[in-house]
């Protein structure tokens, strides 16, 4: 039995036998946990300082707000600049926020409209930092572990997501939130250092007789033409749109719904982060089924949980159905991820990925302003449930156009 354990955790990991990926993942590792902390902080402060579901939905708007104009730009920038140096300069400068943030919150001249205009410069930052993250997982490993680095860096992501709100819960409950924002700024230390040690052997791939504009407009163009894509797209942005925001109205559930704090709020996030890092680690050791199913059942799954979770009165039977909810979406949201990055020619990855970039991302703030508004006007309950339905019925309906593209494209290229 020993060995076949063996052969499973390479198989797991095997990614991280290239150096390059195994010092980026590293230092996203250490630094991914800070941002996890700021978030939950960030959202405890806003709902301390104003009461407000509709505020929340608003600061976390303005996060996204800033992708839905730009990734797009950040995509044609990232595949005509050397990517590692694009997200030295982005992590830094998000170093640089987090310790302002930190400043401004213990020294007690903490405002709302401050907060608001922090998160948009993190917006700004992101937009240019998503498409060249997204795209640099390829230079540090080649195609053939492409699959195992992106769920391995799900993996990380979820699992700092499960320590990040645990820890930041506590420590807010002690130190205040300030303490979390200077935590995520010394944090950027270890990515930035992870960067500055790595030497990608691939990392521009655009042509330099290329246009700015012809290269945006040769993007969409390939979207355009492969349906699978297209479709498996229009999903990310739905479930980025109505299914996501339930991480927004979090604070909500914990303090008003739920009554179980600070703390249980870092347990409901960290729970539905546990089932994500599950998902992750199945997709990495390769059991799952094939790409396209495991999309549509992740789809499935984290819908149907989170109609379950929305309506939940009781604290453990909500970390549950989050765990669920994290599993289901991290197998549809990386499995899309892994799909197009295996596909997709190497010269137009980073603005292909932008588009993927915009569909998570950049819808984020239309979502977030929805379920803020809504939250307001309907409740906290009943804006996340509908929100999970719409998702339910989205991943049946393009779920099933995807399949039959998919099925056509197979029979068009058999023949």
């Amino acid at each position: 039995m020993l060995p076949m354990k063996t052969s499973l955790f390479r198989q797991t990991f095997k990614a991280l036998s290239h150096r390059n990926f195994k010092i980026f993942w590293s230092g996203q590792f250490i630094s991914l946990i800070g941002t996890w902390m700021q978030s939950i902080a960030q959202g405890w402060l806003v709902y301390r300082l104003t009461n407000s579901p509709f505020m929340l939905g608003l600061v976390s708007s303005m996060t996204f707000l800033p992708v839905f104009f730009l990734s797009f730009v950040g995509g044609a920038v990232a595949d005509r600049i050397e990517r590692r140096k694009i997200l030295i300069f982005t992590q830094a400068s998000s170093m640089i926020l987090a310790l302002l943030l930190g400043i401004l919150t213990s020294s007690g001249l903490i405002r709302i409209w401050h907060i608001i205009i922090i998160a948009g410069c993190f917006g700004l930052i992101n937009s240019f930092d998503a498409p060249a993250r997204q795209s640099f997982v390829v230079d540090l490993v080649g195609k053939e572990d492409l699959r195992n680095a992106i769920a391995l860096n799900s993996s990380i992501f979820n699992s700092a997501r499960i320590i990040g709100p645990a820890i930041g819960g506590v420590l807010i409950s002690l130190f205040g939130e300030a303490f979390c924002f200077y935590i995520n700024a010394v944090s950027y230390i270890a990515v930035l250092t992870g960067l500055n040690l790595i030497k990608p052997d691939n990392n521009l791939s655009n042509g330099p007789d290329s246009s700015f504009k012809k290269g945006l407009i040769e993007g969409f163009k390939y979207i355009r033409e492969n349906k699978v894509i297209f479709f498996l797209l229009l999903m990310v942005g739905i479930t980025s749109i109505f299914g996501m925001t339930f991480t927004v109205l979090m604070p909500i559930f914990a303090k008003s719904i739920l009554k179980v704090g600070a703390k249980g709020l870092g347990y409901l996030m960290a729970t539905a982060g546990f089932g994500s890092v599950f998902g992750a680690l199945k997709m990495a050791s390769g059991g799952t089924r094939t790409r396209l199913k495991t999309i549509l059942l992740g789809g499935l799954a984290g819908s149907s949980f989170l109609v379950f979770f929305a309506f939940s009165k009781w604290f453990f039977l909500s970390l549950f159905f989050l765990f669920f909810v994290g599993l289901g979406m991290i197998m549809q949201i990386a499995m899309t991820n892994t799909f197009i990055q295996e596909i997709v020619p190497d010269h137009l990855r980073g603005r292909v990925m932008s588009v993927f970039t915009f569909m998570l991302l950049g819808m984020s703030p239309i979502g977030n302003f929805i379920a803020g508004g809504s939250a307001h006007l309907i409740g906290t309950p009943l804006t996340v449930g509908i929100g999970g339905f719409i998702c339910l019925l989205s991943v049946i309906i393009l779920g099933k156009m995807a399949r039959a593209a998919s099925s056509l494209q197979e029979k068009v290229t058999t023949k």
